[in-house]
């Protein structure tokens, strides 16, 4: 791996930095908490996101830096053949391949799993190799012995074969269990003989019932053969019977019918005779009914138009007073002059209204807009002054050797320059948020002109009202003025009309002798009425004759009928015992017939339940000897995989065995490079805890820089071994403050070191605050921070050149 360029965005104290790098060794120089270790940082968060960072989110992002504004990072890196970039932000992610505009991974969780695919690490795994802190230098050290040797396996890929056990363990454990499962289903074979003994003799069985029951059912239907024709030739004499039965009820229905008619006919005869001589009573009284009816109609002709002259009288006299009416309401209504005024005094105020409201508009919006603005910025410096206030306590209650609230380093000598100028920005905020204070005081009430703009605007309002109101009236009225106009003309009109149908000559009519006509029609129409009831009657009289003649006759047929059924049924000799008789016999054989052919159905099923035990003890034994041949194959699995186990075991010891002589090998050339040869050796014990070897004997105590030189050798170790276990080089090397308690010697050698690695490292980077070893470097980026605005300042300096000496910590 070989970073290229990182990019970084409101990250921590880092508001826009940008930093190219390249091969070779590259020393990241600056005070402490100038923001050297963020930029390790954001790289590891640009790939492995919020997990790698200190912190939340929230502690990501800036302070001071505007709300809504991006927090981003951006790294651009080579692996392998490719080259790759990253974005990442706090709500997204992209990863792009060799230019591509497309992306490879575009969320947080898809980019984090892509690289950690594309390095073949995870996040702990990558910065126990590639990171190499002054804290972290002994992290084996810290271990126990199962720790480190879980932790060297993990990182040298000896953890793909504990893997490959726990599933081989649970491929045994599957095995076991079904070996266990396969023998345990295995059926008795005893049993299974004593179940075909039993099954063959429940057949021999069977066959004897089904032999037996086949007699028995054809001795059945022997009996049923000879009963059932003496039953239905009965059965046919019964229905013949039954329909003679049938056809001499309703004879002699029809009979008394018959009789029945012809003397309701005979005495309907009489009463039309009766009904003749009343009629011609009837009609000389109705003489003269015609004439009254005539009459009757012309005198209500002459009634109906005398009542019609009379409406229309009262028509004209209603016409003529609603004439009058209107005439009054034309003479008190307006003329269309008068509304066109009405409508010009209303455009101008509204004209006047419209420029009251544009000026009080914008009068009120200046005054709102300053008392906003006054409030918004005494509120921000306010929140200003009690950040800095609250950094200000932070700094003095952590004093001069605590942890700065804002990059995590000791201040040091800068203590006292912090405080400083954190007090001038204090002054400062404290000055202009007097200012505002009284700019909002002066801004809480309305101004005068504002209020008086506001009332001549209500007052244009309520004249603007009045005369839209009056407008509206004036409008109302003329259009009442048209209205009434055109009803004046339709009533001139209808007037006119009225007079001329008023003034024709009416016939004459007498009233009384409408009344009279009307009682004597009265009196006349009830025996009118009773004498065409009689004609009716009177007219049946010839029908009536003829059809009692016609009743009489189909009385004699009827009798005639009964007579010939009655001696059809006594001449079929039809008796209901012995069709009851035959019945019985025939049912009885009939159920005799169906129990035998239910006990044959019931043999044979028996045979057949016994043939199918016969089949199923036969199919038991096969199914017997397919599982006995399943076990012994799941036994056989289960022998290869225990076996495969204990292969995997050994070679796990082999590696074991074979690692720390390794891995102390290449220490021990690391620690002979950085101690100039002073120690020749670095031994590993079977816990992995490093030991120095001076001309051979171990070194029982040592100094801290000497700890710190065999824990640095035996970091790199692990690094170039994990190198040469990937199949591919490993170009990144990133060591942060590693120098600790090494005096200067070994600083310059641990530099010589690093540069010497080029071929197995060629990219190093190295974070310091010793600007003494920085003629080692082949270049130099220094790191600073601007007090003033709190972030950091990152620019490449000339290898040699001293950095500013006022770069705060």
């Amino acid at each position: 791996m070989l970073i290229h360029r990182i990019r970084l965005t409101n990250f921590r104290q880092h508001e826009h930095t940008e930093l190219e790098l390249g091969p070779g060794l590259t020393g990241i120089i600056g005070p402490n908490g100038a923001g050297k270790t963020t930029l390790l940082e954001a790289i590891a968060w640009a790939m492995y996101g919020t997990p790698a960072a200190r912190g939340g989110k929230e502690s990501i992002k800036r302070r001071g830096a505007p709300p809504r504004s991006k927090v981003e990072v951006e790294l651009e890196f080579t692996l392998g053949r490719h080259v790759y970039r990253v974005l990442r932000s706090l709500h997204g992610a992209e990863l792009y391949q060799d230019g591509d505009p497309a992306p490879i991974a575009n969320s947080l969780a898809a980019v984090t799993e892509r690289i950690t695919r594309l390095l073949g690490m995870t996040r702990d795994e990558f910065f126990n190799t590639y990171f190499t802190g002054q804290k972290e230098l002994a992290v084996m050290a810290a271990m126990t012995a199962a720790e480190r040797a879980q932790f060297l396996s993990r990182v040298l890929g000896y953890e793909r074969l504990r893997t490959a056990q726990e599933q081989l363990k649970s491929t045994r454990t599957e095995l076991r269990a079904r070996l266990q499962g396969l023998q345990a289903s295995l059926p008795d074979a005893a049993l299974l003989d004593r179940q075909a003994q039993q099954a063959r003799e429940r057949l021999e069985a069977a066959t004897t019932a089904e032999a037996a029951g086949t007699a028995a059912h054809a001795a059945a239907e022997a009996r049923l053969a000879e009963a059932r024709p003496r039953w239905e030739a009965l059965q046919r004499e019964r229905e013949v019977a039954q329909r003679l039965e049938g056809e001499l009820r309703v004879a002699r229905v029809q009979l008394q019918a018959a009789r029945d008619r012809w003397q309701q006919r005979e005495r309907e005869a009489e009463e039309a005779g009766r009904a003749a001589a009343e009629l011609a009573e009837l009609v000389a009284q109705l003489e003269g009914l015609d004439a009254l009816r005539a009459e009757l109609r012309e005198l209500d002709a002459r009634a109906a138009e005398a009542s019609r002259r009379q409406a229309q009288a009262a028509q004209l006299d209603a016409a003529r007073l609603q004439l009058a009416s209107l005439d009054q309401r034309l003479a008190g209504l307006p003329a269309p002059a008068a509304l066109e005024e009405a409508r010009a005094r209303v455009a101008e105020l509204r004209a006047e209204l419209t420029a009251a409201t544009i000026q009080a508009t914008e009068r009120r919006g200046a005054w709102v807009r300053d008392a906003t603005d006054a409030k918004a910025k005494l509120t921000a410096l306010r929140d200003q002054y009690r950040e800095l206030k609250e950094q200000h306590d932070a700094i003095v209650h952590a004093g001069r050797d605590g942890a700065c609230p804002t990059c995590a380093r000791a201040l040091g000598d800068e203590y006292e320059h912090v405080i400083g100028v954190l007090a001038r920005q204090s002054e400062a905020v404290q000055q202009n948020g007097k200012y505002y204070a009284q700019r909002v005081e002066q801004l809480k009430d309305e101004p005068g002109d504002l209020l008086e703009v506001e009332r001549r605007q209500v007052a244009l309002q309520q004249e603007e009202t009045r005369a839209v109101g009056l407008c509206s009236r004036v409008e109302a009225q003329v259009h009442e003025a048209a209205r009434a106009r055109e009803e004046r003309a339709r009533l001139a009109a209808r007037i006119a009309e009225l007079e001329g149908q008023v003034g024709e000559a009416a016939a004459a009519y007498d009233r009384e002798r409408h009344e009279e006509v009307r009682r004597r029609l009265r009196e006349l129409e009830p025996l009118q009425l009773r004498a065409e009831r009689l004609r009716a009657v009177a007219e049946r009289a010839p029908a009536l004759a003829a059809e009692r003649d016609t009743l009489r006759a189909t009385g004699t047929e009827a009798a005639d009928q009964v007579q010939r059924l009655e001696t059809e049924l006594a001449a079929l000799g039809f008796s209901e015992s012995a069709f009851a008789e035959a019945r019985e016999a025939e049912q009885r054989a009939e159920r005799e017939r169906r129990e035998a052919e239910l006990a044959l159905v019931r043999a044979r099923s028996e045979a057949a339940s016994a043939q199918e035990a016969v089949a199923a003890v036969a199919r038991r034994r096969e199914e017997r000897e397919v599982l006995e041949r399943e076990a012994r194959q799941a036994a056989a699995d289960l022998l290869l995989h225990q076996e495969l186990d204990r292969a995997l075991t050994d070679l796990r010891t082999d590696l074991n065995a074979t690692l720390r002589p390794e891995l102390s090998e290449i220490a021990s050339g690391f620690v002979r490079d950085l101690t100039n040869g002073r120690y020749s050796d670095l031994e590993l014990d079977e816990n992995y805890v490093p030991t120095l070897l001076d001309e051979g004997d171990p070194k029982q105590v040592i100094s801290g820089g000497e700890e710190d030189v065999a824990n640095l050798a035996l970091r790199l170790a692990i690094s170039q071994m994990i190198a040469e276990r990937a199949g591919q080089p490993l170009s990144l090397l990133i060591l942060d403050e590693i120098f600790g308690s090494l005096d200067e010697e070994r600083r310059a050698a641990v530099v010589e070191l690093l540069r010497s690695l080029a071929d197995r490292f060629p990219q190093v980077i190295l974070i310091t605050h010793v600007d003494a070893v920085r003629e080692g470097f082949d270049r130099v980026v220094r790191v600073g921070l601007d007090l003033s605005r709190g972030v950091s300042t990152v620019r490449e300096e000339p290898v040699g050149a001293p950095g500013d000496a006022d770069v705060a910590a």
